[in-house]
């Protein structure tokens, strides 16, 4: 029997030998096993088997008499896996290890310590902080609504878990550029302070408290300190790539001055960063714990030799902690992946036309696995964020194919889109009470200009807010709806203007085809809720320049970061790999292929990616755009539509731009609206940078679609040859 099929094998239930356990584990989990006492540091690479090594190191402990069972303390960070490890260790015979989450076994701690020290029950946990940041904003006269009180709570979760002071907050967070959307630093601060109070008014704990209070307990009172110490002997603690600050303190004050630590991790899958986790924990181990024992797992049993091959060039040249090579005296690494399974397909690289073509393909292949034998409910379809959702679920539907949403509610349901379709179908009614056409009559806003007024007021515009958080996923979602409105624009036939109603009528039939079975569908995810999950196929998509890396993206390390979150998404497959990019979002502008794909899909260059200052470069979707002047990423809408940063070098003549003004100004007097209902300032620009000389160059413009261009080209065009604004007619 060959050493993979060894591995493979299911645990029987029953209590085993320490040889017998032993003999189930490959060479480098064998010496996991046996590498009792401490510190001890396990390197543990993509579907190599880390739970099955700590949990046969734990059962081989117990059974040679070195370990007592609960003198163990294994904790993880999901319920699930924590669960996973308990049941493994039962059926090797092995019960009444603590095998749980930082917090769960946290909270036990506490609860169980507090009456004794404070003579009083630990105080309630809150099941939801939102509603007390609600209440703390509102005594500080801070105008919220709900995507900015949930920046607010995950932001205040972040200072917690990196030890961050409401009254430090403001200074630490500059320095680590946390930027939201909706508040400035100084206003999370005060906010936070205000929480804080008013969780001490009303005698409650959150989340992270759980971890102070339990932390304050062994540190400030020797007694408590010595009866966990003596109680839990052993410690070990999975996915220690992902541990945040808050929870290394808690696990020192746990440990105390005992080297019996094993930690399990894997430097390549950190991608939580932006969370609070910080892998020099692990990659740092053996410079805080000098003469450790460090073990690399290296066999890959998930997947094949094809996928492996992938996984390990995507990290080759990475430039920073996390991947092969790693540089540094006493840092850790990533390992290369030795695949172990029979060899499978080759991976497919496959580039688009568009978004939608992408979306298309990816249907077709879903369905051609299906046909070959392959489960919906073993496939997965992963991208960078939820705004890419809504093209591939509609693809799926069209097709019959089945899908499930997972890390996030379906595109149509969440409340943003739900209300914006709610409004767009009560301004389309409104039309057909007041006797409206179909289509938007001649001399009136254009389609896509209503649906962008009526969408302003669901908390759209132009210029997408700065930074993250739900205030900007807010801002996607409505964008990609206003995105829908122009590609339909565009593929009106000449002289069939495209009405509010039909807008709303296809986004409506678009909203009533999602609707998969529970049980059985491709999963479609984004590749941070993917992390820990395997499928057989596995297509990876949108992986271009702006997508990813991400737009914003801006540094080394985050640029090092979404390298390793496409680590992720590749290692996710067991045999299928399929990855995927587009040139353009709707046919406008030109996208690159990822740089992480140089030297790995074919074709691709073997180079590190250089742009020359000068080198053009066309003008893509919010989510992949960066400035044909120097080739850094583009931050607003503004800038996307110029294709250049303001402050980067124009093209444009300024005589040619002003006299595009004098004409809109113009049109927008004869027809009685605002001037900007006939082309933004932006896209005004655009065309004077871009400088067209027929229709088909006019629609590579961004925000100029078919009906603008039916309506308005042969002026524009007459402009930009040299004609006065006032000898060209509308």
């Amino acid at each position: 029997m060959s050493q993979a099929t060894v591995v493979l094998i299911d645990e029987a239930p029953g209590p085993r030998t320490p040889d017998a356990i032993l003999a189930a584990l490959d060479p480098e989990q064998r010496e996991v096993a046996t590498a009792l006492g401490g510190p001890v540091a396990v390197i543990a690479g993509a579907g190599t088997g880390k739970t099955r090594a700590i949990t046969h190191r734990i059962a081989y402990a117990v059974a040679a008499g070195v370990y007592r069972p609960t003198a163990v303390l294994a904790v993880t960070f999901t319920q699930r896996a924590a669960g996973e490890m308990r049941g493994r260790l039962s059926r090797l015979g092995v019960r009444g290890v603590q095998a749980r989450t930082f917090h769960s076994a946290a909270l036990r701690q506490a609860a169980y310590f507090w009456p004794r020290v404070h003579g009083s029950d630990l105080p309630g946990v809150l099941e939801n902080r939102m509603s007390l940041v609600a209440e703390s904003a509102s005594r500080l006269r801070v105008r919220t609504d709900t995507p900015a009180l949930r920046d607010l709570v995950t932001e205040i979760g972040w200072a917690k878990v990196s030890n961050v002071s409401p009254e430090d907050y403001p200074r630490i967070a500059a320095a680590r550029g946390r930027e939201l959307a909706s508040a400035d630093p100084e206003t999370v601060g005060r906010v936070f302070a205000g929480y804080e109070k008013t969780k001490r008014e009303r005698d409650r704990i959150d989340f992270e408290d759980i971890l102070l209070c339990t932390a304050s307990l062994i540190a400030e009172h020797p007694r408590v300190a010595e009866e966990v110490r003596r109680t839990y002997r052993h410690l070990v603690v999975d996915e220690y790539q992902d541990v945040s600050p808050l929870q290394q303190a808690l696990l020192d004050l746990w440990r105390g001055d005992s080297d019996d630590l094993c930690v399990v991790g894997d430097p390549a899958q950190t991608i939580h960063s932006f969370a609070g986790a910080q892998s020099t924990f692990l990659t740092g181990f053996t410079k805080r714990h000098p003469g450790a024992r460090v073990i690399r797992l290296v066999r890959d049993y998930r997947s094949t030799p094809q996928v492996v091959k992938v996984a390990n060039q995507v990290m080759a040249r990475r430039g920073g902690p996390g991947g092969p090579g790693t540089k540094g005296p006493g840092v850790l690494g990533a390992v290369t992946l030795q695949a172990q399974r029979d060899p499978g397909p080759e991976p497919v690289f496959a580039e688009a036309a568009d978004e939608a073509s992408e979306a298309g393909a990816v249907a077709d292949w879903c369905a051609a696995r299906h046909a070959e034998g392959v489960e919906y409910r073993e496939m997965a379809v992963l991208f960078r964020v939820n705004a890419q959702s809504p093209a591939f679920e509609q693809a799926l539907a069209d097709r019959g194919v089945p899908y499930l949403v997972r890390g996030a509610e379906r595109f149509y349901e969440r409340p943003e889109v739900r209300q914006a379709l709610l409004l767009l179908r009560n301004e389309a009614r409104q039309d057909r009470g007041a006797g409206g056409d179909a289509a938007d009559p001649v001399g009136e806003p254009s389609a896509v200009d209503r649906v962008k007024a009526v969408l302003g007021a669901a908390g759209w515009s132009e210029k997408p807010p700065e930074g993250s958080g739900a205030v900007r996923e807010r801002w996607e979602s409505l964008a990609a709806l206003v995105s829908v409105a122009e590609d339909l624009e565009r593929q009106q036939p000449e002289g069939s203007p495209l009405g509010l109603a039909a807008v709303s009528a296809e986004l409506d039939r678009r909203a009533e085809a999602q609707h998969a079975p529970v049980a059985q569908g491709v999963t479609v995810s984004t590749l941070h809720s993917a992390k820990g999950l395997e499928w057989d196929a596995v297509c990876l998509v949108g992986v271009q320049e702006g997508s990813l890396p991400f737009v914003l993206a801006t540094g080394p390390e985050e640029i090092e970061e979404e390298r390793r979150l496409l680590y992720v998404g590749v290692t996710r497959a067991r045999s299928h790999l399929r990855i995927s990019w587009s040139r353009t979002r709707n046919g406008s502008g030109q996208r690159q292929p990822s740089r992480f794909l140089d030297g790995i899909r074919p074709g691709g260059s073997s180079q590190p990616r250089t742009r020359a200052s000068g080198e053009r470069r066309g003008r893509s979707s919010a989510l992949a755009a960066t400035c044909r002047s120097c080739g850094r990423a583009l931050h607003d809408a503004a800038e996307r539509k110029l294709g250049r940063h303001e402050d980067c070098p124009a093209t444009y003549d300024e005589a040619t731009l002003d006299r595009l003004k004098q004409w809109r100004k113009k049109q927008a007097a004869s027809q009685g609206l605002p001037a900007y209902c006939v082309f933004t300032d932006a896209t005004l620009t655009a065309i004077a940078e871009a400088r067209p000389t027929g229709p088909g160059d006019l629609l590579r413009i961004s925000g100029l679609g078919s009906a603008k261009a039916a309506k308005y080209g042969e002026p524009v065009l007459a402009i930009l040859s040299g004609q006065d604004p006032e000898d060209v007619a509308g």
